[in-house]
């Protein structure tokens, strides 16, 4: 799948399939993550990788934006050093690690922000880090309505040269 098609047709999956994302899908999705860049190359993330079913429930009960973790046959947690840049570039990483996943035909949903204390614990990160998020992949159980999005229009979201300037 190009780049702008992944883009255009990437939607949140919350229900997965018990299929199980072969391995060298699994590392191609968490190279996309490493291979991104970030502020000054500092790297500021580590990928806590989860496809043991028990630790997956577990993830689920303690995710409260996301139970639905516990269905999926691989979770990436993503850890964050606390720096200046963390927080976007982390970001960055998921994105890309979306994107891989939905070009695979792998739907994804980024789950957390905030009360990810206990995922810390079970997953034995360091107290001096934080976890942004936990990212469950699967197989889609329904056929997404790939594209279908509701968007503002790109005129309500970008100007030209200044802002309030159409952008046509």
């Amino acid at each position: 799948m190009e780049v702008f098609e992944a883009i255009k047709t990437v939607l949140a999956v919350r229900s997965y399939q018990s299929k199980p994302i072969p391995a060298e899908v699994t590392r191609r999705i968490v190279e996309a993550g490493r291979l991104t860049g970030s502020a000054m190359n500092s790297q500021p993330w580590h990928f806590v990788v989860v496809e043991n079913p028990d630790t997956l429930r577990q993830l689920g009960a303690l995710a409260r934006s996301g139970p639905y973790t516990a269905q999926a046959p691989l979770a990436i947690a993503v850890v964050t050093e606390k720096s200046n840049f963390a927080l976007s570039d982390a970001s960055r990483a998921i994105q890309s690690m979306v994107l891989t996943a939905w070009g695979e035909g792998i739907g994804s949903n980024w789950v957390g922000f905030q009360g990810m204390d206990e995922v810390k614990k079970l997953l034995g990160v360091p107290a001096e880090l934080d976890i942004l998020a936990l990212l469950p992949f699967g197989y889609p159980v329904e056929e997404k309505g790939k594209g279908i999005k509701k968007r503002k229009p790109l005129g309500a979201v970008a100007s030209r040269e200044k802002y309030g300037q159409a952008f046509e």
